[in-house]
């Protein structure tokens, strides 16, 4: 029987995507699994297995699986291992042979690992905003933040898998935020959608006397704060100029160092475009080198959400 078909999975903090993908690039079947708070690597992956064994008889193509590709914070694409992934409960505090258990339990199928980033980038490359591009850089804004550095047409995953931790380079020096990775003031920490969150909370105790929707709120999101700058509150308008600021700062040093086409943004946070684009543009440039200022385009990503890293992890399943 020919195996014409993949599955590709996205891993998040928040949820798990996976879909059933053809040759075309097309997404037949896709299910969501919400975040389980164990801490048993074992649990975690027999629940995707079934999931994805699920998902496969849903389609219709037992027995046609060429591969599962997967895209994980701190996936490692040259080992198959999750490794110290600060959003991940089960792969904080350790290195977990993900890639093997995963295809143990689904019977044998192979399967392909890398950062989630790196695969929303590659997603990002043959279908979307980023097509006939050779070099950009992803950023995904999501409950941390990823990236995916793309040089003459290749993903840099440097000697050990690791590269592009571009969400832990610090952002803020003088008495930064703890990160979840356990160092002070990463980009992750800010411009992250628990760091939006965590910037409203913030300000909304600094000043006790500004009215504004966010203080109705007991666990506020950063999905609370778009809205209510949606509604026009200017706190949270604020927020997202501080946020848009903080993260443009930060790209210009991302373009120094590679010269990208453009910068991608990408995930969750990425919806609130509208708030973020214009400060995230203009401190871009204002701290980029004049050979580059008004080159780099900011684009937000072309693809529905859950598509993109799905397609990108599934990408590599080809090569399976």
């Amino acid at each position: 029987m020919k195996k014409d078909y993949v599955v590709g999975i996205d891993i998040g903090g928040q949820s798990t995507k996976l879909g059933v993908v053809d040759a075309r690039g097309q997404v037949l079947v896709q299910s969501v699994i919400k975040a389980n708070n164990s801490t048993d690597p074992n649990v975690i992956v027999k629940e995707l297995a079934q999931g994805v064994i699920k998902l496969i008889a849903q389609a219709g193509k037992h027995g046609q699986i060429r591969g599962i590709g997967v895209g994980a914070p701190n996936g490692n694409y040259y080992t198959g291992e999750i490794a110290f992934a600060p959003n991940l409960p089960w792969a904080a505090n350790s290195s977990v042979n993900f890639a093997n258990m995963l295809s143990l339990e689904c019977g044998g199928i192979p399967v392909a690992l890398t950062n989630d980033a790196n695969a929303a980038a590659m997603g990002e490359m043959t279908y979307g905003a980023a097509k006939g591009m050779k070099d950009f850089i992803m950023i995904t804004l999501g409950t941390g933040v990823g990236s995916g550095i793309v040089i003459n047409g290749h993903v840099v995953y440097g000697f050990d898998g690791f590269a592009g931790e571009l969400g832990h380079n610090c952002a803020v020096r003088h008495n930064g935020r703890l990160c979840g990775c356990g160092k002070y003031g990463c980009l992750e920490a800010y411009c992250s959608a628990v760091g939006v969150a965590r910037t409203a909370r913030e300000w909304l105790e600094m000043n006790p006397d500004e009215q504004t929707p966010l203080r109705d709120i007991q666990d506020i999101s950063s999905k609370d704060v778009y809205q209510a700058a949606k509604e026009g509150d200017k706190m949270a308008k604020r927020i997202f100029n501080y946020t848009g600021r903080i993260l443009g700062e930060k790209l210009a040093d991302f373009v120094q160092f590679s010269a990208p086409e453009a910068i991608v943004l990408f995930g969750g946070l990425a919806r609130a475009k509208e708030f973020l684009y214009e400060p995230t543009l203009k401190a871009m440039n204002e701290n980029l080198l004049p050979l580059w200022r008004g080159k780099i385009k900011i684009l937000f990503s072309q693809l529905k959400e859950s598509d993109a890293a799905i397609l990108g992890a599934s990408a590599l399943a080809w090569e399976l």
